[in-house]
């Protein structure tokens, strides 16, 4: 099943069992999908950018709780965090801090990489390799003590 097919079945689901909360955040992520698919008209959005969408909704949930809770509103955090529950069930399962060293390590041996210098076109590689996975704040403070 692809990933819209899943949200939308999801959005009847909460519709007919009345979760609010949950149907505000599936709704939020549709029209998240419909705008990234109106800014690429002329081409059909793929099931990457509908990936890359739920993950720019999940980065700003947890950028909104950081915000929230220095700010002393218990009661926004609680609801991020739900809403940040109900969309993390979209992504790919996120790999371990030591599996992403793991990686960091295997890709900096097959690109050569000496130096902080060369952390982009390592960046890239692990980035491709982990296919979603991967937080990328993880694997960018991995590589610079890796190449340090």
């Amino acid at each position: 099943m692809e990933i819209r097919d899943k949200i939308m079945a999801d959005v009847k689901a909460a519709m007919i069992a009345k979760e609010s909360l949950k149907l505000t955040a599936l709704r939020g992520l549709q029209a998240a999908i419909k705008n990234r698919e109106i800014d690429m008209r002329p081409d059909p959005i793929t099931p990457e950018e509908v990936m890359n969408v739920v993950k720019k909704l999940v980065k700003q949930r947890k950028e909104s709780i950081d915000q929230f809770s220095q700010a002393g509103r218990q009661d926004l955090v609680d609801q991020e965090s739900a809403e940040l529950k109900v969309l993390e069930v979209y992504l790919p399962t996120q790999m371990s801090r030591e599996q992403i060293e793991a990686l960091v390590t295997e890709v900096i041996a097959a690109t050569g990489a000496k130096t902080v210098k060369d952390m982009g076109p390592v960046m890239k590689e692990v980035i491709a390799r982990a296919n979603g996975a991967a937080d990328n704040k993880i694997v960018s403070e991995v590589i610079k003590a890796k190449l340090a």
